[in-house]
């Protein structure tokens, strides 16, 4: 699924509320669109959130639908309000992953298994800007400033007083060992990390090298769950295009996964001490260290 294409979560869920209405009020999709004289492409992009929808067409759904109760349409008329709202990083230009930022901002928590480098939740400005001038070819440091000023302001939802944050990373040694920035900027990057992982709302995770094979292997993974239980989305990322998981049979084995990644890594507490142990390799006589 393409990220030009994937709906906001206001939208998601106001399309699902109003597929629930429709199907309620015994009608397809073709009768819905036949009586509004619009196409049934139009209804079936609105239920999937994959088009806008103004509050007209949603007070128009409703009557069709028969919703008496003036309070359910005019919430509904306020979500759609709302869903067109644009996000803060909009101001920034043309920010790569973008919808996966909308999509953590509302998101209730977020477990996420990264082999390779910290989550960008739990990064350092230092090893932030590192890892987005080493990454990206042909990137201009006007680019670079914007996509650090994203990356740090992102990290205000994981410490957000007023709306509680889930968030649970679990990491792969490599990605603790990798020297992102330089050996300075390794060792800032982990005190920051065990610092992060004292806190109740934050927690961290290591799977040592000799964890051997598992599931993680396969790459990164994020799980974003949502206030609503039945709501969830698994993100993977790639480089040109990211890929949404929605429906709950592909959700599914990636909760599966995670749960066999937390029994096999080291417990918060073990987790602490080994990245002790390497923030001390990280200060030492400039010898390489090794896993």
């Amino acid at each position: 699924m393409a990220v030009n294409g994937y709906p906001t979560v206001r939208r998601r869920r106001l399309g699902a509320e109003l597929r629930q209405l429709r199907k309620a009020a015994g009608m397809t999709s073709t009768q819905a669109a036949g009586q509004l004289l619009v196409s049934q492409s139009k209804i079936s992009l609105i239920e999937t959130g994959r088009r806008p929808i103004n509050p007209r067409d949603v007070r128009d759904l409703c009557r069709l639908y028969g919703v008496a109760d003036q309070q359910v349409v005019d919430s509904m008329m306020r979500m759609a309000k709302e869903s067109g709202r644009q996000g803060w990083w909009v101001s920034c230009g043309d920010v790569p992953y973008g919808v996966y930022i909308g999509l953590e901002t509302e998101a209730a928590s977020l477990h996420t298994y990264e082999p390779q480098v910290i989550p960008g939740l739990l990064q350092t400005p230092a090893y932030a800007a590192a890892l987005i001038t080493e990454t990206v070819p042909h990137i201009t440091p006007e680019q670079a400033a914007v996509s650090l000023e994203v990356r740090l302001r992102r990290q205000h939802r994981a410490h957000h007083p007023a709306r509680p944050f889930r968030l649970w990373a679990i990491l792969d040694e490599s990605a603790l060992r990798r020297e992102v920035g330089g050996r300075e900027v390794v060792r800032e990057q982990l005190e920051h990390l065990n610092t992060l992982g004292t806190q109740p709302h934050i927690t961290v995770q290591v799977l040592p090298h000799t964890a051997g094979a598992h599931a993680g292997l396969l790459g990164q993974f994020s799980i974003l769950g949502f206030s609503d239980a039945d709501a969830g989305v698994v993100y993977l990322e790639r480089f040109t295009s990211d890929l949404y998981l929605e429906k709950y049979t592909d959700r599914y084995p990636y909760h599966i996964m995670y749960d066999h990644l937390q029994a096999q890594a080291l417990n918060p507490d073990e987790t602490r001490h080994f990245i002790d142990d390497l923030v001390k390799e990280f200060q030492g006589d400039g010898v390489r260290p090794t896993g």
